[in-house]
């Protein structure tokens, strides 16, 4: 006897994408059935159910996202998968929101595709169909097309009827408070307060008042009752950055508060009750730093429960085109001046970059820039000396200045200097030393003054393993 193979229906006015993705699915044993818009899909639906269906998001005339409303509201079960070429946060929160069984941006790959129908099939009725409907709240500016972006905005989709504490990881200047605000505007708690407070920049001895208040009277100078952070946040989110230099004490009664949802402010006697989300993020190997006792393990557990790594700007270079260019118009809005764009040889330049400073530096970049680029055009020789531009090389004067100016730019909460600027000194003259030799790691080693093991070894370090293939 055999087995009834799955209908699949495509709604996407892109004729290649439904040419490729019927190719797919009849490969895997699958019937399709494609729609050139949102509406025939619709139509034929009055008629029949497909075991899955796969739209595209914009469409002429009913776009993807109310498609998947309307089946939503008609057709509970039938599972939707929704690709698109506009691989934002709005698309994949919508999506969601509006109950998709799986987001999938193009260019995808159609071995995934075809997997993801299988799945969405044997899960049928699995999904909740009560997902919030109505506007959608301000999206953040979070942007990327790169897969490793991709992933926090699935994770950001998946968790937006969630209340679950969250652990943001990533370097310092990858946009660990955008994430953190776009899980709070995209949670149950959006009409709440979402309280931010960079715990490094804020000294130890203050920190405790901060956190939870004082009493009148509780030490010198505390010359009123004062509601901290965790009051102030009170029904909403409260996003503690740089969670990895807060002392051993603090750690401790954070702890408390996470396992029972009570603390006393300083000097105070009675115990106070709060229900806040509380989202966390370090730029910082928490793990090494359990490990060292730096760090307790119960309050590490407490607050990894859900973690999302935000990349280095560096392995999202696709990306620096479409953030500098958003960026520039931001910078344009704040300025009251037209935007300028980008000369096709100054994109390149900027995606060949190592940005140190991750999406800070090239947001600083783009204020700039937009200040002193004298044409509406940016060139090359708009750009810093550092990265390529200016009318003379980075020597040693010049290298000595950008790197003071790094220096000055750093905060405490930025962590050890020599920890960040060595990696990125080392990861330069590497790409360098590579380059010049074309790729021969013996005569690179030798530029360096490194033997061929030692470089190996440093490649593999640094993460430039792919770069050097």
């Amino acid at each position: 006897m055999s087995t009834r193979s799955l209908e699949v229906w495509l709604a996407d006015d892109d004729a290649s994408i439904r040419w490729v993705l019927e190719r797919a699915l009849r490969a895997g044993g699958m019937t399709p059935r494609s729609f050139e818009s949102a509406d025939a899909a619709l139509a034929a639906l009055r008629g029949a159910t497909p075991d899955v269906l796969i739209t595209d998001v914009r469409m002429p005339g009913t776009s993807g996202l109310e498609l998947l409303q309307r089946i939503r509201d008609g057709w509970p079960l039938l599972p939707v998968i929704v690709i698109t070429a506009h691989a934002d946060l709005g698309s994949a929160v919508s999506a969601y929101e509006s109950g998709a069984f799986e987001y999938l941006p193009k260019p995808f790959d159609v071995d995934q595709a075809v997997e993801l129908v299988r799945r969405a099939a044997a899960r049928t009725g699995a999904r909740t169909d009560d997902a919030a409907g109505g506007s959608l709240p301000r999206i953040p500016e979070l942007l990327g097309r790169a897969p490793a972006m991709q992933q926090v905005f699935r994770a950001i989709g998946r968790l937006s009827r969630s209340n679950v504490t969250v652990l943001i990881t990533g370097e310092s200047g990858t946009g660990k408070e955008l994430v953190a605000r776009a899980l709070h505007e995209h949670s149950p708690r959006a009409s709440r307060q979402f309280i931010a407070l960079n715990t490094a920049a804020i000294p130890s001895e203050l920190l405790e008042s901060e956190l939870f208040g004082h009493e009148k009277g509780a030490f010198t100078g505390a010359d009123a009752q004062r509601r901290g952070r965790f009051e102030q946040a009170d029904g909403g989110t409260l996003f503690l950055d740089e969670i990895g230099d807060m002392s051993t004490p603090l750690q401790t009664r954070l702890l408390r508060v996470l396992a029972e949802g009570e603390f006393y402010r300083v000097g105070g006697q009675q115990p106070l009750r709060v229900d806040v989300r509380v989202i966390a993020a370090t730029h910082q190997d928490l793990d090494a730093q359990v490990r060292s006792g730096r760090f307790r393990e119960d309050l590490y557990h407490r607050l990894n429960v859900i973690r999302i790594e935000l990349p280095p700007l560096r392995a999202r270079r696709e990306d620096v085109a479409d953030l500098t260019a958003h960026y520039l118009r931001v910078a344009a809005r704040e300025l009251g001046v037209e935007p300028k764009t980008l000369a096709p040889e100054v994109v390149a330049r900027l995606e060949g970059w190592h940005w140190p400073g991750n999406v800070r530096e090239l947001v600083n970049l783009c204020r700039r820039l937009t200040v002193l680029a004298p044409g509406a055009e940016i060139h090359v020789d708009d750009l810093p000396a550092e990265i390529g531009g200016g009318d003379g090389g980075p020597d040693g004067a010049d290298w000595a200045r950008q790197l003071a100016t790094w220096a000055e730019g750093r905060v405490p909460g930025d962590g050890p200097w020599l920890d960040s600027a060595l990696p990125e000194f080392e990861r330069t003259l590497i790409r360098v030393a590579l380059h010049k030799s074309q790729g021969r790691r013996q005569e690179a080693a030798r530029m360096l003054g490194w033997g061929r093991n030692t470089l190996t070894r440093k490649l593999k370090e640094l993460g430039l393993d792919a770069d050097a293939e």
